[in-house]
């Protein structure tokens, strides 16, 4: 799976990063996250929302588990944070999968809880905290990544 890497310095960074993975999707993608707690994976999430067009603020779904967004008035934006799933079959018995395949745009936080019910062609991305403000960013399963220096 063809991928880079990037580095940066600031959330700021980091959200304009997700602006621009923004510009590479199309409705049915699956972006899979995964990073320690702090590492960024929301912030990420909330350039990927601005990017697609989301006007609400985005916020981490830890207790919900799954928050969704529209897009226009056919497609939506379906953040999910899986931290406090136990077990696969938990995604599935609140309809993780109708969600995975619903042709909106699916961000999973923590999706490493969930790897086997996830499609083969899913964008996986994994941050890494380098620093205090530090991250490294590392995407695979985009292979014509426009605006962003690899």
């Amino acid at each position: 799976m063809q991928g880079f890497q990037i580095e940066s310095n600031s959330s700021e960074e980091t959200l304009e990063f997700g602006k621009k993975i923004a510009k590479n999707l199309k409705p049915g993608q699956i972006i899979a996250l995964n990073g320690e707690l702090g590492s960024g994976k929301t912030c990420l999430t909330k350039g990927i929302a601005l990017g697609i067009g989301i006007k609400e603020t985005v916020t981490s779904p830890t207790y919900t588990i799954i928050s969704e967004y529209p897009v226009n008035n056919e497609i939506l934006f379906y953040h999910v944070d899986a931290y406090r799933l136990n077990t696969e079959r938990d995604f599935t018995d609140i309809g993780g999968e109708e969600i995975l395949y619903s042709g909106g745009f699916c961000i999973i936080e923590w999706s490493d809880k969930i790897k086997n019910l996830l499609p083969n062609n899913t964008i996986s991305i994994f941050i890494e905290i380098t620093g205090q403000e530090k991250r490294n960013i590392t995407v695979k399963g985009i292979e014509n990544f426009n605006g962003v220096k690899k």
